[in-house]
């Protein structure tokens, strides 16, 4: 009976034991993972205040968490007593695996460092990459999150934006806005150029450098075609555009301009029978 009792003993203590490493453990975890949510928000808010740009300032942040989270995890593991220098024996055995596993989020966590390092974009620009196009709003570990005009969240893989060209329509302070406007054969010519050039020149929105250019483009079938060539500062570039597309029209139909459509002439030969 004493021997049954020892041995009962003996268990509760080991078990007791291992619940206590466990709770360890999990307490651990815990208290790990609040630290490193407020360290690497902690982070981000010293480089919000360095004025480093937005996109920086996420992809560090990130990176900050996911480092303390692994040594969390691997002092857990030391809590209930697994080896962690067996597991990382097995981890570097079975590395080429997890690699190969893996090289799609490798890659692109690795496209994300590039797009960190050269900067093709900053949070807020317009651009065009990976299929879609979109406001940037931050670069992630292994993605691109956009948001398009009609305020879709677009999450793009990394790895993608940077296999494709990238269009950023927001790089530069202005932009050439090129519209072809048509009118027809048998209207002024010297009218309806000086009729859109005295649109171009009541904007105030339209730069004076460089300067404006209004030209005959193309001798179309049904049409008379200029290039219509005003540069605006980026932010103005798609009202600017709206509005002299809008104004072109009415003053061409206050001076009797016409804007042709597409016309064909049809010729029909009849023919006898017999």
């Amino acid at each position: 009976m004493d021997r049954m009792n020892e041995l009962a003993l003996g268990f509760y203590g080991i078990m007791m034991s291992k619940g206590l490493q466990f709770l360890g453990a999990l307490a651990i975890v815990v208290i790990g993972y609040f630290a490193a949510k407020t360290l690497s928000a902690i982070m981000s808010k010293a480089l919000k205040k360095s004025g480093l740009n937005k996109i920086l300032i996420a992809f560090f942040a990130n990176v900050l968490y996911y480092a303390l989270m692994t040594f969390v995890i691997v002092a857990a593991l030391e809590k209930i007593g697994i080896p962690t220098t067996s597991f990382i024996a097995v981890l570097a055995t079975a590395g080429l695996a997890i690699g190969l596993a893996l090289k799609d989020s490798l890659q692109n966590f690795a496209s994300g460092v590039l797009l960190i390092m050269f900067r093709p974009f900053k949070a807020g620009d317009f651009v065009e990459g990976g299929g879609v196009s979109g406001i940037v709003e931050e670069v992630q570990i292994f993605n691109t999150v956009l948001k398009s005009p009609d305020n879709k969240r677009l999450i793009v893989p990394n790895s993608k934006m940077t296999g494709d060209n990238i269009v950023n329509y927001s790089a530069n302070p202005t932009r050439r806005i090129d519209m072809v406007i048509g009118c027809g054969y048998g209207d002024d010519l010297k009218l309806a150029r000086d009729t859109i050039m005295e649109l171009i020149v009541q904007d105030e929105r339209i730069l004076k450098e460089p300067e404006p250019a209004v030209m005959v483009m193309d001798l179309g079938d049904s049409s008379v075609n200029f290039a219509v060539r005003p540069w605006v500062n980026t932010a103005d570039y798609w009202a600017v555009q709206c509005d002299l597309k809008e104004k072109i029209k009415c003053a061409f139909d206050e001076k009797d301009l016409n804007i042709p459509y597409p016309q064909r002439d049809v010729h029909i030969i009849e023919r006898k029978a017999g």
